[in-house]
């Protein structure tokens, strides 16, 4: 989980990006699971869930676009973009920025999830993180044996 450490520290020295975080999307494809923060990443405590319907997250994974969110009471706008390879959603990157991004700080970011999606593919073989936080809920061993037999992070 080094790697969102490195996107983070990129995504705040170029855009001001503070509280940056990767979320994978569970098995169910209902929900997504917040893996951590940069300089933050537990692993040995239970994943939490965030329910993806109705929620920005849901437009981000179905329109495969990243997507601002204005608050009027906050110093910063989020950003939430997809983290897909071919199709496949892997999960989100999620950040805040001081002001709201222009059309090539958008391309930027989007070019920056996909890069993130590479690396989550090069390092999954090297850790069961990305599995763990995929598995909101124990699954019996014919589940399991399904599973395995899918192609990587189908969303």
């Amino acid at each position: 989980m080094e790697s969102l450490d490195v996107v983070a520290r990129m995504l705040g020295d170029h855009l001001g990006a503070v509280s940056v975080s990767f979320l994978i999307t569970d098995f169910t494809g209902s929900s997504v699971v917040r893996l951590g923060a940069a300089d933050s990443v537990e692993t040995d405590e239970p994943a939490q869930r965030i329910p993806l319907r109705g929620t920005l997250y849901e437009d981000v994974i179905r329109s495969q676009q990243p997507q601002v969110e204005h608050r009027g009471d906050s110093r910063h706008v989020r950003v939430v973009a997809p983290v897909t390879n071919r199709g496949n959603a892997i999960g989100l990157l999620e950040f805040f920025l001081p002001a709201a991004p222009d059309e090539e700080v958008m391309r930027e970011i989007g070019e920056t999830a996909h890069a993130l999606a590479y690396i989550v593919i090069a390092n999954r073989s090297h850790t069961d993180v990305y599995q763990w936080g995929r598995r909101t809920k124990p699954m019996n061993l014919a589940a399991e044996i399904q599973h395995r037999l899918l192609p990587a992070f189908t969303g």
